[in-house]
C-alpha cells in the first residue's frame, strides 16, 4: 500500500492501467490528447502489478483499471472521468494543478 500511495504523490496525474483494457486505452488517448503528460503503469506488464491492483482496490477503487488520481486524489475509473469530462469539469481540474496549461 505504502508503495502505491508513493507512486500516487509522485505526479500530479498518474493512470493505473492494463494494455488488454480497451477502456483504459480510452482514458489514456483523453489525457493525452489534451496535451497532459500523465505517468501511466501498465500493471499488466510492471513487476508486482497484481499487488498494486489489490492495493487499488483496497483504496476503493473498482474496477481496479482504469483509475485515475489527480493532484494525489482519487478521481475514479473510466465512468468517472468522462462524467467530469462531459461536465466540464475535468480540464479545470487539470489546470489547477498545473497539468494543463491551455
Amino acid at each position: 500500500m505504502d508503495k502505491v500511495q508513493k507512486m500516487i504523490a509522485e505526479k500530479s496525474v498518474v493512470i493505473f492501467s492494463k494494455k488488454s483494457c480497451c477502456m483504459s486505452h480510452t482514458i489514456k488517448t483523453l489525457f493525452i490528447d489534451f496535451g497532459v503528460n500523465p505517468t501511466i503503469y501498465e500493471l499488466d506488464e510492471i513487476n508486482r502489478g497484481k499487488e498494486i491492483e489489490q492495493a487499488l482496490a483496497q483504496l476503493g477503487c473498482s474496477p481496479t483499471v482504469p483509475v485515475v488520481f489527480i493532484g494525489g486524489q482519487l478521481v475514479g475509473g473510466a465512468n468517472q472521468v468522462m462524467s467530469l469530462h462531459l461536465n466540464r469539469s475535468l480540464v479545470p481540474m487539470l489546470k489547477r494543478i498545473g497539468a494543463l496549461w491551455l
